[in-house]
């Protein structure tokens, strides 16, 4: 088991641990679990970061790293659009969470004809992570109303039009194998 294996199981870990530090009924507990989702968002930079450098790239941490990114981030926004319980920040969780699963069983059909490098990450994937996991860790360490939450609810959008604008173009990308005669 490698260091970086190690961090993506550690990310999986801190999924329930979330959940449940959120729900505390105590001051602190929305502060930590930003705070946890902050290191789930590090580790996740960080565990490529060592796989690539330290050539400890693995099967199993490949399969694994995407999952638990995905994980990590349905169950937040899982978490903030039962908390907040307004369309106005349901609307932007669901594109996201959506678009995930759109994109990931897009990504797995094109590896299976061999063509997945056509549907990898881009700079727009990117930059639509960085949003999103900045609003994330907002919207669940503020209360709702206060100027960082509607600063993490901005960015939320922002984060969902490029969600939509990416699937865009790994659809696009896609679209002659889908539209392709058998």
């Amino acid at each position: 088991m490698s260091i970086p294996n190690i961090l993506t199981l550690v990310r999986i870990i801190l999924i329930p641990l979330l959940v449940v530090v959120f729900y505390l009924p105590v001051e602190w507990s929305r502060f930590v679990a930003a705070l946890m989702f902050t290191t789930a968002a590090v580790t996740d930079w960080f565990d490529g970061y060592l796989a690539r450098r330290w050539n400890q790239t693995t099967p199993f941490g490949a399969f694994l790293d995407p999952v638990a990114d995905k994980l990590i981030v349905a169950v937040a926004l899982g978490v903030l659009i039962e908390y907040y319980a307004d369309l106005a920040l349901t609307l932007p969780g669901l594109v996201i969470i959506g678009r995930e699963i759109v994109i990931s069983a897009l990504r797995e059909w094109m590896a299976e004809l061999g063509k997945r490098a056509s549907v990898s990450v881009s700079s727009i994937g990117k930059y639509k992570t960085a949003f999103q996991m900045v609003a994330i860790i907002l919207l669940l360490a503020f209360a709702p109303g206060s100027w960082l939450a509607q600063l993490g609810l901005v960015l939320l959008y922002l984060a969902a039009v490029l969600t939509l604008w990416s699937m865009c173009k790994y659809l696009a990308a896609a679209w002659p194998e889908l539209t392709r005669s058998v």
